[in-house]
């Protein structure tokens, strides 16, 4: 079996720093020496290959480095690794910690977390055991922390499945400090929570969201032994988020431990405090948000029928600004431009909330990792995606909701121009549309373009850092003037007040956005492979 050269390059150089660390060339080159010294004589110093290995031998060395082979064998043996999108490899063991230098700073703090399975997931009591070789449902667990993404190996859905895996998570800190080693009270002001999403893919390869569960892992730290167990229970979502849908067995830990950690007093007193703070904005910002709504109807009666949305429901049933659905989100050099950025997030499918029973519309705005993990929602989750994604580019972008044809619901992205133009850009497929507004003064005989789009009216715009309400006479979208710095056309929010609550960080029920990961597969290698496919 024959290694690539970039492995056979990495193998070489994993030996050569192992044996450095036993210092095995200063021993040879000692015995060297002395057999020189010892078995051969001034006149004589030709020494063969056989001499010196039974000098190794006699010494015992080449007995030492077998028996740390051996050593280092059973070590890796008993490791196992997951499928990271991102980031540090993924472990098992604690072990394996110790023996993946590549991996780890030591002049860095880790958090390693380990799955040691599930149970009570009720729904799938009555699976059969699959055989082996035989297509099931799984289970997949996706995890984010700190701009870090992993994912697990599929597991076969059972009541109690066989979810156990390890994911190690560097425990950053920014600004002056990151250069040190965090402690623990600098670790206990982190609040970024891991966010786990729990995926189901049926044997026709179609995903289903089972949970969204957000883990405040700051417990670990007033655990004496740096090492602490949890049993997270796992809410189902949308109409099913007050029932539970199964429990998942985690382990924390830190490495290296803390050398001084902090009473279990102080970490729930911190989460208390926090929670208190977080509570408050939230009033503040509602007491706010329903006197801006009567200013907003004091303008005109009709303005209550137009499509104004604050606050959204997300997955796990809480509700939200709509404006924190929205984040600049970079994408670096996966995505080359704008347009290729709308042709990504066009690709993801389209899928309305499941509800049970008949009735209007469920609606559920996902976090961005439910909704990259399931690959698929609706056009909530597009255009907030997308408008993210422009707003990285450097665009002026907005997520529009109204209607479009037939009264239905609908949300997309508009961005201005410095010229002032306007353009739709509709997430769902790609297409984008320049808005050109119709006079409805203009006199009977002068031309007037139709509209190419199919949006019908307008009720509000919104990005990370504005909300603004259309005040317009009339809300349709041929006659709307999307001029958004005209406060008697457009009536905008308070910027502070959505920044209170908005803010990454603001609030608890806010993950960060996770970043996007290149694709695993190697396209050459996968193109070459299937040529030989072809071929055979």
């Amino acid at each position: 079996m024959s290694l690539p050269p970039e492995k056979a390059s990495e193998l070489k150089q994993i030996i050569h720093n192992h044996l450095m660390k036993m210092d095995i060339y200063g021993k040879i080159r000692e015995v060297l020496s002395e057999t020189l010294r010892e078995d051969h004589g001034p006149a004589q110093r030709v020494l063969s290959e056989d001499d010196f290995l039974n000098a190794l031998q006699r010494r015992g060395i080449i007995d030492d480095v077998m028996k740390d082979i051996r050593l280092s064998q059973q070590k890796h043996a008993h490791g196992d690794t997951g499928s990271p999108s991102k980031g540090v490899p993924l472990l098992t063991d604690k072990q394996n910690i110790q023996m993946t230098k590549t991996s780890i700073d030591p002049s860095r703090r880790y958090l390693y977390l380990k799955v040691l399975g599930g149970k009570a997931f009720l729904e799938h009591l009555q699976e059969p055991e699959p055989l082996p070789g035989q297509v099931c449902s799984t289970f997949t667990l996706f995890l984010h922390f700190r701009n870090q993404r992993f994912h697990s190996k599929p597991v076969p859905c059972a009541c109690e499945p066989d979810l156990q895996e390890g994911f190690l998570f560097h425990i950053h800190t920014d600004g002056a400090e990151s250069n040190k080693m965090a402690d623990a009270t600098t670790m206990l002001s982190i609040r970024d929570p891991i966010h786990l999403v729990l995926i189901k893919t049926d044997t026709s390869s179609e995903t289903t969201l089972v949970s969204s569960y957000l883990l405040d892992w700051r417990t670990v730290l007033s655990s004496p032994s740096g090492k602490t167990s949890l049993a997270v229970e796992l809410m189902g979502v949308g109409s099913e988020c007050k029932l539970p849908a199964g429990v998942l067995t985690i382990d924390l830990e830190l490495y290296p431990p803390l050398t001084e950690t902090l009473s279990h007093d102080i970490v729930s007193t911190q989460r208390t405090i926090e929670k208190q703070r977080i509570a408050e904005r939230e009033r503040v910002f509602l007491v706010y948000a329903k006197q801006w709504w009567r200013e907003f109807l004091e303008i005109r009666s009709s303005n209550e029928s137009k499509m104004v949305k604050i606050f959204a429901q997300d997955e796990n049933g809480i509700n939200r600004p709509v404006c924190s659905y929205v984040r600049v989100l970079r994408a670096g050099r996966l995505l080359e431009s704008p347009r290729q950025a709308a042709r990504f997030v066009s690709l993801l499918a389209h899928e309305k909330a499941p509800v049970v029973g008949g009735g209007d519309k469920h609606e559920q705005w996902c976090t961005l990792l439910a909704f990259l993990c399931r690959g698929k929602g609706d056009c909530e989750d597009h255009s907030t995606l997308l408008c993210s994604l422009l707003l990285g580019f450097g665009l002026d972008a907005y997520v529009c909701v109204g209607t479009k044809a037939k009264g239905t619901p609908h949300t997309w992205v508009l961005t201005q121009g410095t010229d002032g133009s306007v353009t739709f850009w509709e997430s769902l497929t790609a297409r984008r549309y320049l808005h050109q507004t119709i006079d409805p003064d203009a006199p009977p005989m002068a031309s007037q373009s139709k509209p190419s789009y199919p949006y019908r009216t307008a009720g509000c715009v919104f990005n990370h850092q504005s909300f603004l309400a259309n005040c317009q006479p009339s809300d349709s979208v041929e006659l709307c003037v999307f001029d958004l710095r005209n406060p008697s056309r457009w009536k905008a929010m308070s910027e502070e007040a959505l920044q209170s609550v908005c803010d990454s960080g603001a609030t608890s029920s806010l993950p960060p956005l996770p970043p996007l990961s290149s694709s695993s597969l190697v396209s050459s290698a996968a193109s070459n492979q299937l040529e030989l496919e072809m071929r055979t």
